[in-house]
Formats: structure tokens, sequence, C-alpha cells
């Protein structure tokens, strides 16, 4: 499984998987949940741009990390301009902006088996219901890597268009993007069938 960890000192990285993610998932729903207002834009992005720069992990990974999400600022406010109005808009995006920020910050500062070990506890309740802890921990990280794993695919596919001279598009990016994606699938299928995984 690709590994998205940037090692680091800071005190996230320190920071005990269980809490981390817990602390992390407090932060996202808090801001979330800030009203559609102009001053939820500052706040949000803000907290988001603070946690990575006091955290160690830096600013240079905090501009990667939200030029990934370009596509989405993209969709989100173009939508959100359509239907509610631009205060709703910018507040709204920027909300959600700043939650995948905070997001990304837990695979950025935890190493997959950390984070698989901590899910696996957290899950551990959901036995007496018939879940299997395991599983469902292994779900949850590859659905936390894969996210941007996918933004690197559709950044490959736009500079390979760049490279042979087209102008990006989504018409002609689609299909390429399509074939990387599931060629990481099953990738990523093979390599949990050759740990037994099924």
């Amino acid at each position: 499984m690709l590994s998205l960890y940037r090692p680091g000192g800071g005190w996230l990285h320190r920071m005990p998987a269980g809490p981390k993610l817990v602390f992390l998932a407090l932060v996202a729903a808090v801001l979330a949940a800030l009203p559609s207002t102009w001053g939820s834009a500052p706040t949000a992005v803000g907290a988001a741009c603070l946690l990575y720069i006091a955290s160690g992990v830096g600013a240079a990974e905090l501009l990667r990390q939200t030029w990934a999400l370009r596509g989405i600022i993209v969709v989100t406010a173009a939508g959100q301009l359509l239907f509610l109005g631009l205060e709703s808009a910018v507040a709204n995006t920027a909300r959600v902006v700043a939650a995948l920020l905070v997001a990304a910050l837990v695979p950025l500062t935890t190493p997959v088996a950390a984070m698989l070990d901590a899910l696996e506890r957290g899950f551990e309740p959901l036995r007496r219901v018939g879940v299997d802890p395991a599983r469902l921990a292994l779900l949850w990280t590859i659905a936390l890597t894969t996210i941007p794993v996918l933004a690197r695919l559709a950044t490959e596919v736009r500079d390979a268009q760049r490279a042979r001279g087209l102008r990006p598009s989504l018409a002609r990016g689609a299909m390429p993007f399509l074939v990387l994606a599931l060629r990481h699938a099953d990738d990523l299928g093979d390599a949990l069938a050759a740990r037994g995984i099924r």
C-alpha cells in the first residue's frame, strides 16, 4: 500500500495514532460545522494553515495539499455560486477545503501500520455485532490513502497532456485517468490478495 507518510519530529508526528485520529476528526468536524458567513472562510482556512505550520508539517506541504484539491475547490465553489450566492459559496468552499486539509494530516503524520493498529483498536467494540475490526480498519486506511493517490494520478494525466502540447481537458483526460485508476485498483487488489486478504 502506498504510504503518504512524511517523517517529522513535530508534536503531531509524536502524538499516538489513536488520539491523533480523534483530535483531527474533531477539528475537521468543527471546521465543517462553521456557519455559512463571511467570517467562516478565514477562520476555517486559518485554522488549517495554523495546524500545518504549528505541527511542523510545513507551508510547502500545505501548498502541495491545497494544489491537489484545486479540482474540488472549483467544483464546490461553482456549485455553491450557482445555487446559494457568493457568501455561502466562499464560506462553504473554505470549510470543505479546510476539513479536507486537516484530514490529510492523518496519513501525512502517521505511518500506515500505526494507523491500522489504532483503527483496529477503535473498531474492536463492533466485533460484538459481527464486524471484523481488522477488515474495517483496512478499508478505512485504504480510503484515506487512495484519495490523494487519485489526485496525484489526475495531475500526472494533465502533465502528460501538456507534455504532448495538448491543452488539458476533462474530455481528453477522463479515459487515461480511468485507466490509471483501474490499474492502481488492480495493483492494490493483487497486493492484498498476496497477503491473504480477501
